[in-house]
């Protein structure tokens, strides 16, 4: 028997196409962006760049626990491994056809990351996990397509309005401006997530502009990218599940 290969998702247009290749661990995103483990550090403001990782209980390997078969099946990551604590980042993305959104967001790192403890609200996502699996984990969602610096944006409090529009020079509206586009194009945080100040700029590179983002976007969009409708794939599955969910609740029975 073959091994079953799953489908990550329906549709035939461009915005499916990007959706299913984020959810697929056995594609490689293209990198976009190079960034240091120091900037990271920076932009998520739990520790201090050079600070050790703060621990909650003691490695793994120190602890004396009763046998147990799950933990020979299940491979601890290497934050569950030495005791980190749990941290977070959170993204903020619009609706003018960012490369990611919030569900997206959610479904792409389950199916990539391990011992996370995703939320997903209408306009940003937190992701939960061990601290220095968070840090790696950070390095793909920022160096990679999935973000754009002009439309996603790290913003852990103060998120509400960025959808709403976009600035003169097509920046996300930020009520605490975290980052700011440079005369030379390049953005640059000078606040980290929260919105505390930080003590010299970090560099995330160009926006990579609409031509590009409406071809590597996971929104529909009628007016400024690829309509819903016109994806009949799509629209027939969405069409399935609600009909489900109409005549039989959460149970998929069909008659």
């Amino acid at each position: 028997m073959s091994a079953r290969k799953p489908q990550y998702g329906p549709g035939t247009s461009v915005v499916a196409a990007n959706r299913r290749k984020q959810m697929d661990p056995g594609q490689v995103l293209t990198k976009m962006r190079s960034i240091t483990d120091e900037d990271i550090v920076l932009l998520l403001g739990h520790r201090a760049p050079g600070e050790r990782f703060r621990n909650v209980h003691p490695p793994v390997t120190e602890q004396t626990e009763p046998a147990c078969p799950m933990r020979k099946l299940v491979r601890p990551t290497e934050g569950a491994k030495n005791g980190d604590r749990v941290r977070y980042v959170q993204f903020a993305d619009s609706m003018f056809n960012a490369p990611c959104q919030p569900y997206q967001r959610t479904y792409a790192e389950m199916y990539r990351f391990r011992g996370i403890d995703p939320g997903t609200l209408s306009g940003r996502q937190i992701v939960e996990c061990r601290e220095r699996d968070l840090e790696q984990y950070c390095r793909l969602l920022i160096e990679t397509e999935m973000f754009d610096p002009a439309l996603v944006s790290l913003r852990g409090a103060t998120v509400h309005g960025h959808s709403l529009r976009l600035a003169e020079d097509g920046m996300q509206f930020d009520a605490l401006q975290r980052c700011v586009l440079g005369t030379d194009g390049m953005v640059r945080y000078v606040k980290d997530q929260i919105g505390l100040p930080l003590n010299r700029p970090v560099e995330v590179g160009k926006p990579l502009g609409q031509p590009w983002l409406k071809e590597h976007s996971t929104i529909f969009h009628c007016l400024v990218g690829t309509a819903l409708r016109d994806d009949a794939e799509y629209v027939e599955y969405l069409k399935r599940i609600h009909t489900l969910r109409t005549r039989y609740g959460f149970m998929p029975k069909e008659t």
